[in-house]
C-alpha cells in the first residue's frame, strides 16, 4: 500500500481597504476572482508569476497535495460591508479540508470592513477555533501590510513581500510552502515577535531598492542568515486604512528562541525610529509638475498621480491634474476610468469625432469632469495577460477601452479601474511609453514595474484624492498619533 500524501490546504481573503475611498466594497467585487476548486485554482493561476502560483510549482517540486479552499480577491477599494464580510468569512470556513495537514492563508493584511477593523485577524481566529491549535498556519502578507497582534497570535508564521514594487510574490508563495511542509514534518517549531513602530508611511517611501526601506530589508536579509532565524517580515503598512493598528511593523519568526526573536524585532524597531525624518516625501502642484516637465531634456517624464492610486483604491478618474493638461504642447498620455465616455466613443466608433466630459464622475474629492474634443483612435475589449514582471501570465480586464487623441494628449479611457502595473495596459492599446513626453501614472510606486526602464525623470504630484502622499489631507480618526514622519496630532 502506497504512503499517504501530505495534503496541504489553500485559501485565501485578498483586499486592501481604503477607508478614505468614495463608497462600500460590496460581494460582485469578490465575485470576480472567486475560485472555490483545485482544478480551477491550478487553471488560473499556474504559470503566473503569483503566490498561488509559487505554491502550485512547490508542492508539485514537493511532491505533496494541495487541497483548495475559498480564494478570492477584489482590487482595492473602500470599506467592505459588514453582510460580505461575514458571506467571505463563513464561506472560507465550510471550504476548508478538515483533513489537511497545514494551511497556507494569502491574505493582504490591510482588509476593513463595517464590523471588523482587523478583518485578517478574526479570520484567522475563526480559522484557528475551527482547525485547532495542531495545525500549522503559514500566512502570506502584502508588504503594505497593517499587522495586528491577533494576526500574530493566531498563525504559526508570517511571510510578507519583500519587494515594492512587488515582484517576489512568487517567490514568497514557494517559501510558505517549503516552510508548512517543515513545520508539519516537525522540523522547525516557529515562535514570532511582532513590533509596531507607531510610524504611519506613504507607499512612495516605501521603495525596497532605496533610502532607509532599502536599509530595513537588508537588515532583514542579514538577520536571516543568522542561525535558528526562519523570516524577517518587514511591513511598510498602508496609511489609508484609518485603523489603529495602521503603520509599519515587524515580524521575526525564529526556530523556537523567542528571545531571539524579540532582540531582532527590536533592533529593526530601533532602526526605523533613527531614520524617521528619511521616509519623507517631496511633491509639487500640478502646475509646478508640469512646468517641470515641460522643460525637461527628454522624456518620457513620469507625473506621479498618487492620490488617485488605483492600486491604493481610488477612484481611477481624478482630474486635479487631467484638468491642466488640455491643451498640452507636448506627447502626454493618461489613463481615466469613466463607462459613460468609453461608451461614448464606442458610439461614434473609431476615426470620429469624440466631444465628451470625462472622469471626475465618482465625487467631488477627485474633481469635476473635464471637457476634451478629439478622435477616437482605438476600439477594443481591454482583456489582456501581464507580460511582467508583476503578476506574469495572469488575466487582465480593463473592460471596454477607447483610444481618444486630443491634440497632443491622448487618453486612455476605460470601463474598469486599471492599475499601471503592466505595459500590456496601453501595448495592447497600441500605444508605446518611449512616444511621449510625460505620463501620468495613477499610481503610488507600482508603476515602475511597467515604466520603470523608459522614465528620465519622476515627479510626484500633490492632488486631493483618497491616496495621497500628504497625509495632511486626511483627518484621522483611529490612527491618530501614529507619525508621518511628523506627527498627526
Amino acid at each position: 500500500m502506497s504512503e499517504m500524501k501530505t495534503v496541504i490546504a489553500v485559501a485565501g481573503i485578498f483586499h486592501e481597504t481604503n477607508t478614505f475611498a468614495p463608497g462600500q466594497t460590496g460581494e460582485e467585487a469578490f465575485r470576480e476572482e472567486w475560485v472555490c476548486d483545485l482544478d480551477q485554482f491550478v487553471n488560473d493561476y499556474r504559470d503566473t508569476q503569483t503566490t498561488m502560483g509559487g505554491l502550485i510549482d512547490a508542492a508539485d517540486k514537493c511532491g505533496v497535495r494541495l487541497s483548495s479552499g475559498l480564494y478570492t480577491a477584489a482590487l482595492p477599494s473602500g470599506m467592505v460591508r459588514a453582510s460580505v464580510a461575514d458571506l467571505l468569512l463563513d464561506a472560507i470556513i465550510e471550504s476548508l479540508d478538515d483533513h489537511a495537514h497545514g494551511l497556507v492563508l494569502i491574505m493582504h493584511g490591510a482588509m476593513v470592513s463595517e464590523n471588523y477593523e482587523d478583518f485578517e485577524g478574526e479570520c484567522l481566529r475563526r480559522i484557528r477555533e475551527h482547525l485547532g491549535r495542531e495545525i500549522p498556519i503559514v500566512l502570506t502578507l502584502d508588504l503594505h501590510a497593517n499587522i495586528s497582534h491577533q494576526m500574530v497570535d493566531f498563525s504559526d508564521l508570517i511571510i510578507a513581500y519583500k519587494t515594492y514594487p512587488h515582484i517576489d510574490m512568487y517567490e514568497r508563495g514557494v517559501e510558505a510552502l517549503e516552510f508548512i511542509i517543515r513545520m508539519q514534518n516537525k522540523e522547525v517549531h516557529p515562535v514570532q515577535a511582532y513590533a509596531h513602530t507607531g510610524m504611519l508611511l506613504v507607499p512612495q517611501g516605501m521603495v525596497t531598492s532605496e533610502g532607509s526601506m532599502k536599509e530595513l530589508m537588508e537588515q532583514a536579509f542579514s538577520m536571516e542568515q543568522m542561525d535558528k532565524v526562519l523570516n524577517v517580515t518587514v511591513a511598510g503598512g498602508f496609511p489609508y486604512s484609518d485603523i489603529k493598528d495602521a503603520g509599519m511593523s515587524f515580524v521575526v519568526t525564529t526556530d523556537n528562541d523567542q528571545a531571539l526573536a524579540d532582540k531582532c524585532s527590536q533592533q529593526l524597531l530601533m532602526m526605523a525610529a533613527e531614520r524617521r525624518e528619511t521616509f519623507q516625501v517631496s511633491y509639487y502642484s500640478p502646475q509646478e509638475a508640469i512646468e517641470q516637465a515641460l522643460h525637461a531634456v527628454e522624456g518620457p517624464v513620469i507625473l506621479v498621480e498618487g492620490s488617485d492610486n488605483v492600486g491604493g483604491g481610488a477612484p481611477a478618474d481624478a482630474t486635479h491634474l487631467l484638468k491642466h493638461l488640455v491643451g498640452i504642447t507636448v506627447p502626454t498620455l493618461i489613463v481615466i476610468r469613466d463607462i459613460e465616455a468609453v461608451k461614448a466613443a464606442a458610439y461614434v466608433g473609431i476615426g470620429a469625432t469624440f466631444s465628451h466630459s470625462i472622469g471626475g464622475k465618482s465625487d467631488r474629492l477627485h474633481g469635476a469632469p473635464v471637457y476634451i474634443e478629439g478622435k477616437v483612435r482605438h476600439l477594443f475589449d481591454g482583456a489582456y495577460h501581464y507580460v511582467g514582471p508583476f503578476r506574469k501570465g495572469q488575466l487582465a480586464d480593463m473592460g471596454m477601452t477607447a483610444v481618444i487623441e486630443a491634440g497632443l494628449l491622448t487618453v486612455v479611457l476605460t470601463e474598469k479601474r486599471t492599475a499601471p502595473w503592466d505595459l500590456g495596459h496601453i501595448r495592447y492599446a497600441g500605444l508605446w511609453p518611449a512616444d511621449y513626453k510625460i505620463i501620468v501614472v495613477k499610481s503610488a510606486v507600482a508603476w515602475q514595474t511597467a515604466f520603470g526602464l523608459f522614465a528620465k525623470e519622476v515627479i510626484n504630484v500633490d492632488t486631493p484624492g483618497c491616496c495621497s502622499a500628504n497625509l495632511q489631507h486626511f483627518h484621522y480618526d483611529h490612527a491618530r498619533g501614529l507619525i508621518a514622519p511628523h506627527s498627526l496630532e
